[in-house]
């Protein structure tokens, strides 16, 4: 039979010496006269030593390959929060250009005299207009003095009032 050195014999079965050394001391495995381990004695103890040497380079691969997988999968996650965090300034953008339109479109309108559109669900009772306020039953409608009363004058547009101007 084969008898080999403890370095020999942790390089055919993957592991460290002090693992031998070990066993050695433990009385699982023995020496010959020589100081060598029988290549027999090897194998009843830890196995056949291509299999053994298999089994780890398996297992180094897998872990490997586990870890390549978790970087590729870290950088997926950074370039997802960097486009994230590119669309929230994108919308934020988009919401304060969408303020400053509606706040000149509300200006034209206070420069032309056009109605005030309709507000949503937001709007409370001060929004509403008068005439709705004054449809409230609960309110009492104001008495005048005067029973003929004078119509109002019909609001006009800043276009409108230009044209009145010139025509008159």
């Amino acid at each position: 039979m084969k008898a080999l050195s403890v370095i020999e014999l942790a390089k055919l079965y993957g592991m460290n010496r002090q693992s031998i050394y070990k066993r050695i001391n433990k009385g699982d495995l023995s020496k010959n006269s020589d100081g060598k381990i029988d290549l027999a004695e090897a194998i009843r103890v830890f196995g056949e030593p291509s299999q053994r040497s298999t089994q780890n380079v398996t297992l180094q691969s897998q872990a490997a390959q586990k870890s390549a997988e978790v970087d590729i999968l870290q950088q997926q996650v950074d370039i997802l929060k960097k486009q994230l965090d590119l669309a929230q300034e994108r919308e934020q953008f988009q919401r304060e250009q969408l303020k400053a339109k509606d706040d000149q479109i509300y200006s034209l309108q206070l420069l032309l005299g056009a109605p005030k559109p309709e507000q949503n669900e937001e709007s409370t009772e001060a929004d509403q207009p008068i005439a709705q306020v004054a449809s409230d039953p609960t309110m009492e409608e104001p008495r005048t003095t005067n029973p003929v009363s004078q119509p109002e004058p019909k609001r006009r547009g800043l276009f409108g009032r230009v044209i009145r101007a010139v025509l008159d």
